[in-house]
Parts: C-alpha cells; structure tokens; sequence
C-alpha cells in the first residue's frame, strides 16, 4: 500500500501557480477556422495523369490526419499535401508508402496554427523565440524529384511579404499541376 502523502508533494504547489499554468511553451493554438484557410489539398497522379482534390478544413489542423489521408489517396508515386494558411504560412506534406516528408515555410507560424506545431513537433523542432526571424523548416528537398530544387522551394519561401496562396499555386504549376490547382482555386 502506498502511504498518502498529502499536497505535501514536490511540485504539487506548482500546479496553483498561474505563471505555470500560463506558460506560452504549454499553449497550443487554437484551429484555423474555414475563413483562415486559403486551401487544403491533394494532388497526385494516377493513370499517368495529374489530379488535385480539395480536401476537408479539418486536415489544416492535424498532421496525423492529413498524413493518413494522403496514404489513402491512390497515386501512383505517393501524395502531395499542399495547405496555405491566412496568406501567411504554407504546408507541404509529402506521403510515399512510408516515407513522409514535410516542410513549413515558417517556423513562428507554429505560435499561431496547429498544423505548424505539429510539424514542428514532427521534426523535433524547438520554437524558436516569437521575436526571432523566421524561417522555414523541413524538407527542403520534398519536390526535388519533380523539378523543383532545395533551392528552388527555398526562393519561393524567401519573399515573407508574398500570398502564401499565390506560392502554393506557383509550386503546383511548377511541379505540373497549374491547371487542376486553378479548378480549386481559380485566380
């Protein structure tokens, strides 16, 4: 039998301790909402030819579940999972079998979207502090196959001031996907 200690614990005291319980490390953010979302799509090949589905808001806010739903779309070299976020932060995950890639144009973007901190947390990414400069994390090389480099993908993450919207076009039109990308998101 385990004796009772009481609140005599170490630590107990802690936990009434507002500045404990207000640890900014400890927020998550809340979800984007369907007005912050920009988009949340598939894009994939099958039959040789390009194809882009939107998918639903709720993959904009969980990794783990964009990521299982990307292995269950049926293209032949794997899925891309392209998301933008408020204009501001974009989302590449790439799912081939087992292998997932991901990249985030925006590391402080994990203060303010769960996508952001989940990939963050993926990569075992420390937050950097909110005044820092930003930067992307990732895979940088995730479309190197396709036709667009490290370098590449990081020109296109560079201009902090561009539509995040108008990014994730670029790198589908890019990639060979330009048309099926417009029927979601026409210009």
């Amino acid at each position: 039998m385990v004796p009772n200690r009481g609140d005599d614990r170490p630590g107990i005291d802690e936990l009434d301790d507002p500045e404990f319980l207000d640890d900014p490390d400890d927020e998550y953010p809340e979800d984007a909402t369907e007005d912050d979302i920009d988009i949340v799509c598939a894009l994939y090949r099958e039959d040789g030819q390009p194809l882009a589905v939107e998918l639903e808001v709720e993959y904009a806010n969980d990794l783990d579940a964009l990521i299982k739903q990307l292995r269950r779309i049926p293209g032949e070299a794997g899925a891309l999972g392209m998301i933008s976020i408020d204009s501001s932060v974009f989302v590449l995950v790439r799912v081939r079998g087992k292998k997932v890639q991901v990249y985030l144009s925006d590391i402080l973007a994990a203060y303010d979207w769960p996508i952001a901190r989940d990939i963050a947390d993926y990569l075992n990414e420390e937050l950097p502090d909110e005044d820092d400069d930003s930067e992307p994390i990732g895979d940088a090389e995730i479309l190197s196959d396709v036709g667009v480099s490290d370098f590449d993908l990081e020109n296109f993450t560079a201009d902090f001031e561009e539509d995040t919207l108008a990014v994730v076009r670029k790198i589908a039109k890019r990639i060979g996907y330009g048309s099926q990308f417009k029927k979601l998101v026409p210009e």
